[in-house]
């Protein structure tokens, strides 16, 4: 099954009772046993719905897994993934990552005792130098946010599974129709569905998928035992988001291809963050790893302030200053003080990240209106 039909078919099935071809919201908390413990495979909600199921299964089958669970959000299918972990375990992670992930690893994890190390992982030689006899988890971002960095997957989990070690990646940015991990040797993915799965700006939710058993075992304990799972509307909405997904997938990415040319042509401008470059210094994994190169854009004015930057943002019509990213609309964002303010700034700007970058989530709309509307931004700086 090629993935375009995946999106509308992987795991799907018309709804048994009605012949329904969308699966049904089942908006219900508890379920009837014919015995004590004697039912149709759902008993209680928290546990698990078929709404839910249907979601799991149209994810499991994007990312060629044997399984997926969902959670309330994107920092609930993390904090799932990290509670695997014991106090003394350490983590490598990338040093450019999402600010929610930094803050959860370093706020809440490592009072706990677990520990982190946050390096460049461009360079897969430095995950190798950065394990140790406690190393459980190598995290991976690729591309990274909010700097587009481009991490080997093969390379790195390559490195993890000889060490013993699990190798997970974040695959928000890129999406299952850009990029398959677990195919390139990683033991879990991660999505933040309220991105580009979801598309529409109008949920809230995460998944992992992978087929390791113990991953699938824990995944199921902490929905059964935390409880941190998605409603059946979003667990629907997201499904129906899925099935437009190569279909925006494709719009968005060729709109980000004609304002990255726009950007790189502009003397206003200072530097462009997107692996599509060539000039990307790892354009070429971009392209080995990647079906195409997303939607997600970053870069530096030319006259490059903070106050600069914030005044352009300010000036943008159709591209929305909002966090977030993967709608079907165009935002624009200061990772400085939204999406990364919870990272300190000198470990952001050790990474690489100032405070005057740049974000588009580029969308679907004309992608005329997306230049003329940056252009008269331009202008107005």
């Amino acid at each position: 099954m090629k993935f375009n039909t995946k999106t509308i078919h992987a795991g799907q099935e018309p709804e048994p009772t009605s012949g329904a071809v969308m699966p049904p919201i089942f908006q219900t908390s508890t379920y009837a046993q014919e015995a004590p413990n004697v039912h149709h495979g759902y008993e209680y909600a928290r546990v698990s719905n078929p709404t839910r199921t249907a979601l799991e299964k149209l994810i499991a089958g994007l990312e060629g897994a044997s399984d997926c669970a969902a959670f309330a959000s994107g920092c609930a299918a993390m904090d799932a993934m990290v509670k695997m972990f014991r106090p003394g375990d350490h983590i490598i992670a990338s040093n450019d990552l999402y600010g929610g992930t930094y803050r959860l690893f370093t706020q809440v994890f490592e009072p706990y005792r677990i520990t982190f190390s946050f390096i460049d992982m461009s360079d897969p030689a430095n995950v190798e130098k950065a394990l140790t006899g406690n190393t459980k988890m190598v995290w991976i971002e690729t591309p990274t946010n909010p700097l587009l960095r481009i991490v080997d997957i093969k390379a790195v989990s390559d490195i993890a599974r000889k060490a013993g070690v699990l190798s997970v990646i974040d695959n928000t940015f890129a999406s299952p129709y850009l990029q398959n991990p677990l195919k390139l040797g990683a033991d879990a993915v991660v999505h933040s569905t309220t991105k580009y799965l979801g598309g529409h700006s109008d949920i809230i939710g995460g998944a992992i998928c992978t087929s390791h058993p113990d991953i699938i075992e824990n995944m199921r304990f902490q929905v059964k035992t935390t409880g941190a799972v998605p409603g059946p509307m979003d667990c629907y909405l997201t499904l129906r988001g899925i099935k437009t997904l190569h279909v925006r997938m494709d719009r968005a990415c060729t709109n980000a291809q004609a304002i990255v040319e726009y950007l790189t042509n502009n003397t206003d401008v200072g530097s462009v963050n997107y692996p599509g470059l060539e000039s990307h210094p790892h354009h070429h994994v971009a392209r080995s790893q990647m079906n195409d190169y997303g939607a997600m854009v970053s870069f530096t004015l030319k006259d490059d302030s903070v106050e600069n930057a914030k005044k352009f943002m300010s000036c943008t019509r159709y591209f929305t200053l909002a966090e977030s990213l993967g709608g079907v609309e165009s935002l624009i964002s200061h990772p400085a003080s939204m999406t990364h303010a919870s990272i300190p700034a000198d470990i952001r700007k050790k990474a690489g990240l100032s405070d005057s970058l740049i974000r588009l989530s580029v969308g679907i709309e004309d992608v005329e209106d997306l230049i003329s509307d940056l252009d008269q931004a331009f202008k107005s700086v």
